[in-house]
């Protein structure tokens, strides 16, 4: 299994160009099964996830092939099978968004429940309460979700939660469905505008992707897409918490500052210069860093994708910094090995308190989820001598070449077996 080594101390300094949103490619390659015919996706970013809903697609029937870097073409003329397997759902929760599309289309679709996973548990109740408005028949037998519906029909739907996946998945579906219908209290993120975007392409008819009522009119068929993914606002902003924490000076290419706000906002709070430019996003930062407050929430708020990555930060802010995590219940376990490294975490249920101002030390360290293993990442760039991080496939599922593009910038990083 794969190890990163990295050396600290080094000042992160030049220009990185940021992959495609893996969180936008995910529901995008899943709208495909709406409509027969050639799609052609653009700027994929290469991570196993990625691999893992091409070979659902391939399962269903659909034909790929990569005509270029990033660029691939689907072909769903014949979707033959209506099933998410548990071998391929239970390494990647997004399989779940194949359930709007499959019911839509075809009217029948068999998908295993993800379950929980290891930030927290992530129930799709939402998705099935619903599709079942729209008048889908729901079963859930021997951890398969079963959902039938000759045609689902516009239905007006209000989420108890602003829940991402489950806009998407009942997205897709009314785009097929006859009448109108209306999702209150929808998701706002960037990524369900970008697939938006890609659904009017199609010939779907939505209004209001971005606030929290979109109003959707279903139509008798789609057409294929072409379409561009919008770049990956976390991993843009795991790069401008890099050029901070390493006192460094960092052109992020490709980082829409309308996607980030929130953390721009902290960015500044902190002492960072933070520069929009036509490229992207400029982070400079030589000078003492300043405690902040920070809450999760869903967009417009502080991204819990995010929260992790500060953490690492604000371990070298002058003062007490606190991080109130209200998005998942279980989303602080990166905090036990920060402090492996020297840093002075508490806490006390979903409330975190750094004490800042540290000096880290390099040590053998070991990842949980994703972002927590950016955090250790950042952390390890900020540290003396070697850390050294286990179980990066986390990594893996989320940073195109992170190790690469940081090496680049001047960090001491190499991956080893």
């Amino acid at each position: 299994m794969d190890k990163i080594l990295i050396q600290g101390g080094c000042r992160l300094q030049g220009e990185v160009q940021i992959s495609g949103a893996k969180n936008a490619a995910l529901p995008l390659l899943c709208a495909t099964l709406l409509a027969p015919g050639t799609h052609e996706l653009r700027n994929l970013p290469t991570l196993r996830d990625i691999d893992t809903a091409v070979q659902l697609l391939h399962i269903m029937g659909a034909h790929t092939t990569a005509t270029a870097p990033g660029t691939v073409r689907i072909n769903a003329d014949e979707i033959a099978c209506a099933e998410a397997p548990y071998d391929l759902v239970r390494t990647m929760r997004a399989s779940v968004l194949v359930l709007g599309p499959l019911l839509a289309r075809l009217g029948y679709a068999r998908v295993s429940l993800p379950g929980g996973c290891a930030i927290g548990a992530r129930p799709v109740d939402q998705h099935l309460s619903g599709l079942e408005a729209m008048g889908a028949k729901i079963n859930l037998e021997h951890g398969y979700i079963e959902a039938r519906a000759e045609r689902l029909q516009g239905a007006r739907i209000y989420l108890d939660i602003p829940t991402v996946g489950g806009t998407e998945n009942l997205l897709m579906a009314a785009t097929l469905a006859q009448g109108r219908t209306i999702i209150e209290n929808a998701a706002r993120e960037p990524e369900i505008i970008d697939l938006a975007r890609a659904l009017q392409n199609m010939g779907a008819q939505i209004e209001g992707a971005g606030s929290d009522a979109i109003t959707i009119h279903g139509v008798e068929k789609l057409r294929p897409m072409e379409h561009a993914v919008m770049p990956d606002r976390i991993e843009a902003g795991t790069f401008m918490v890099a050029a901070a924490i390493t006192r460094g000076d960092v052109l992020v290419k490709g980082a829409e500052a309308e996607h980030l706000e929130a953390v721009i906002s902290k960015l500044r709070q902190s002492g960072a210069e933070v520069h929009c430019v036509p490229e992207g996003i400029r982070v400079r930062y030589d000078g003492p860093l300043e405690p902040v407050r920070i809450k999760t929430s869903p967009h417009p708020g502080f991204p819990t994708d995010m929260q992790a990555q500060f953490m690492a930060l604000l371990t070298q802010a002058q003062g007490t910094s606190i991080i109130s995590e209200n998005v998942f219940e279980n989303r602080f376990m990166h905090v036990s090995e920060l402090q492996r490294l020297g840093a002075r975490i508490r806490v006390e249920g979903r409330q975190a308190t750094i004490d800042g101002k540290v000096d880290l030390l390099g040590a053998p360290v070991m990842a949980t989820d994703l972002r927590a293993s950016a955090s250790l990442v950042l952390a390890a760039l900020a540290a003396e001598n070697t850390t050294e991080i286990s179980r990066i496939y986390h990594l893996d599922r989320g940073y195109q070449g992170l190790e690469k593009k940081l090496s680049q910038l001047g960090a001491d990083i190499r991956r080893v077996r």
